[in-house]
């Protein structure tokens, strides 16, 4: 025992002094913004109070954390641990009023908070990070692509004279380049890592034993195997034989080699390749397949089996469906599944499952699954044996299975710290970002190839007591290959960080340099509210040569100038704006400007949702030669942004045309606005909307129509005017789902 912390800003007895996680602190205090990489249970939150509690006069503190529960336990634990009035630490989400968090904002020491709500602050100009002295984010290595946490660490830096970020990570995986991407991202010049075999960690780490439960799979199973993999080969080979796949072995391909197959053959469809529409429902089928395999291999039968029955739904809109129900080789393969199924036979994992299970009863324990299938159905033999299991799995909806409210997550949480529950079945929403309590036991029902989620989902036990962790493994199959590469992988990570951290120097760090340089005079554009979401917005808004200014626009997305106004569609949107007749309806009112742009952006124009390329084409032929309207594709969101910032840069400067909205009084009249308001409600496009005027007389008189009265009005139907009614009549709350 080293005593307890002591600091101005640390309650008397609160912490426990540990000096590795005091040389930590010391480290991002004087080498500047650093990653931290240490297990679950050894404290990366009390690293980070440590580091808060020297920072804390110097400015406000923000501290990110990826969901609701997870930013309300961390401030709780601040609480606990800070000896600053409790009321100055704050919790951001979804929850609280916009309103309500720019005035926490001014009050507050300490914000914690989830990163969308951070993110719609900064864009909507209630919170200033150039007031915070240190930002702290929490499973950093989300810090990737589009999510939030880059954005909010790209708008600090660029805010604050001298930025201290701190990341902290159980593993940011074992990919070199990811974590170089993640040190980008989030500004880092220094890495630390703690493993529990370092030496001044050890005595804190609790004993855990891990042991692997070996299971064979049964002569059925094998056969079924064999079946499906005759068919995946023969697939293989038709691809290889048109020259699409450069391999007929099936073992040549793991996933990603299929998913980089399956982006060739799109390729090949967006030249003209007319072929290539064949060979894409070939390498659809091949995905569905392996995945079967997958299913087989380490779920079992009622898994497999309510696959198959998924793709018999499918069949009649997904030609790769429909390619392997007719097969002979999958009908057999089928047959089986149903003949085993009728007999109650169940992957052999299922009965060892049960049979650990009953000698660890009276423990509390997670078992992680990787399906809700599985989890649904493992949670009910568990609940015949009389042992007290619930099925834990995300907010969303998938195939039908509605999931699980973020209330109902903590409510089922709260109860397993309370003892009214023993065991979750839970998938991957259990491995991070949840306030879950340290379990006894925790069960893989199959290996996983990630090393990132290997770690988490082990770091649910053996915290501050011993602890036990089971693999269970079918010999011969994908759950060995997985249980390795997750291994391999994870040893590769802690090399790869030790690496990064000799060569790394606090030069690394990126800083306000990158944006210093001349000055230019920024342009302007214009951002109608319902694009307040999209990740164009915040590409503009990111760029120091932008000024971003929201706005009701009577017609397009984005204002450019007097004259050039942008209507952005996603190719998803700009296909169903197709076929419900909106896209021309929208390009009739863009011509009230002399110089209308439609931006469609993504890939797959011709391959989503099924239509007729001529259909596609014949559509865009008529907004360039009936409309006059130019089309330009763009394949991301950061392609569209530094369009419209070229097109305003050419407008603006070069032109110097003003940005302004022309003929906004004739363009948003009494008759407009009415239809406008009207079109903010559910499924209603513009021409629904003059119906529903016409019908009901008045904007009041749409919104006191009954669902039955809705239903009647061309263009709604039953389901569309439930809807209505609900947003019409729900009680307003703040979104809470973040």
């Amino acid at each position: 025992m080293e005593g307890y912390v002591e600091h101005r800003y640390f309650k008397k007895g609160a912490v426990e002094k540990r000096e590795y996680q005091e040389a930590l602190a010391r480290s991002v205090l004087e080498k500047g913004s650093s990653l931290i990489v240490m297990p679950t249970g050894l404290g990366k939150t009390i690293v980070a109070a440590r580091v808060i509690a020297d920072k804390i006069d110097e400015g406000k503190v923000l501290f990110l954390a990826p969901t609701k529960p997870l930013a309300v336990q961390h401030a709780k634990t601040l609480r606990e641990i800070l000896s600053i009035p409790p009321e100055e630490i704050v919790v951001f989400t979804g929850s609280v009023n916009p309103e309500k968090r720019k005035e926490l904002w001014g009050k507050a020491r300490v914000v914690v908070a989830t990163p969308q709500t951070v993110e719609n602050d900064i864009i909507g100009g209630r919170i200033d990070l150039g007031e915070v002295s240190l930002l702290v984010f929490d499973e950093a290595h989300r810090a990737v692509g589009d999510y939030a946490y880059v954005f909010i660490a790209r708008e600090y830096v660029k805010r604050r004279k001298n930025p201290l970020i701190l990341g902290l990570t159980a593993s940011p995986g074992g990919d070199p380049e990811k974590i170089r991407e993640v040190m980008r991202n989030l500004y880092l010049g220094n890495v630390e890592i703690k493993t529990p075999w370092d030496e001044d960690v050890r005595p804190y780490v609790q004993k855990v034993s891990l042991k692997w439960i070996h299971v064979s799979l049964p002569s059925e199973f094998l056969e079924v195997r064999s079946l499906l993999e005759r068919f995946a080969r023969e697939v293989l080979k038709k691809l290889y034989e048109a020259g699409y796949a450069p391999s007929k072995d099936l073992r040549a391909y793991g996933k990603k080699d299929i998913l980089q197959l399956q982006e060739k053959i799109r390729e090949r469809i967006l030249q003209g390749d007319e072929r290539a529409y064949e060979a894409s429902a070939l390498v659809s089928a091949l995905i569905k397949i392996l995945h079967a395999l997958e299913l087989l291999e380490t779920q079992g039968i009622h898994a497999l089996y309510q696959y198959f029955q998924r793709l018999k739904v499918r069949a009649a809109r997904q030609k790769g469906a429909r390619i392997i129900l007719e097969h002979a080789y999958v009908q057999r393969a089928m047959e089986i599944v149903e003949e085993l199924r009728e007999k109650g036979v169940d992957h052999p994992k299922i009965e060892k499952l049960l049979e650990l299970l009953e000698k660890l009863k009276g423990k509390k324990g997670i078992v992680f699954v990787q399906y809700r299938d599985t989890a649904s159905r493992i949670t009910d033999l568990l609940k015949k044996m009389g042992i007290r299991a619930e099925r834990f799995v995300g907010q969303g909806t998938r195939m039908g299975d509605k999931g699980m409210s973020q209330k109902e997550q903590i409510n089922t949480i709260e109860r397993l710290k309370t003892g009214e529950i023993d065991v979750l079945v839970a998938t991957s929403v259990a491995e991070e970002g949840l306030d879950i309590p340290e379990v006894d036991f925790v069960i893989f029902y199959e290996a996983i190839p990630s090393e990132i989620r290997w770690i988490q989902r082990k770091g649910r036990t053996g915290r501050r007591r011993y602890g036990e962790i089971y693999v269970l493994i079918a010999k011969g199959t994908r759950d060995e290959a997985y249980y390795w590469s997750a291994r391999a992988k994870e040893r590769r990570m802690i090399e790869e960080l030790k690496k990064l951290r000799k060569t790394l120097s606090r030069g690394v760090q990126r800083s306000l340099v990158e944006y210093s340089g001349e000055k230019r005079p920024k342009v302007k554009v214009l951002v109608d509210l319902r694009e307040k979401s999209s990740e164009v917005l915040k590409e503009l808004f990111s760029d120091p040569e932008v000024d971003v200014e929201l706005a009701v626009l009577p017609v397009g997305d984005y204002l450019i100038s007097d004259r050039v106004v942008v209507e952005r569609k996603t190719v998803g949107d700009f296909l169903q704006s197709i076929i419900d007749g909106r896209l021309f309806e929208q390009a009739s009112r863009l011509k009230d400007f002399e110089r209308p742009i439609v931006v469609v952006e993504g890939e797959g124009l011709y391959e989503k949702r099924n239509m007729d390329p001529r259909a596609v084409r014949g559509a865009i032929s008529s907004l360039i030669l009936d409309f006059g309207i130019p089309v330009l594709f763009t394949k991301s969101p950061r392609e569209t942004a530094l369009f419209i910032k070229s097109m305003a840069v050419r407008e603006q400067r070069e032109e110097k045309r003003p940005v302004r909205i022309r003929g906004e009084k004739k363009l948003l009249g009494p008759k407009e606005m009415k239809e406008f308001i009207v079109q903010s409600l559910p499924h209603v496009g513009p021409k629904t909307a003059k119906e529903l005027l016409m019908r009901f007389g008045s904007v009041e008189g749409v919104f006191l129509a009954s669902e039955r009265e809705l239903a009647s009005v061309p263009g709604i139907g039953e389901k569309k005017a439930k809807e209505i009614r609900r947003v019409i009549s729900e009680p307003y709350e703040e979104d809470s789902s973040r």
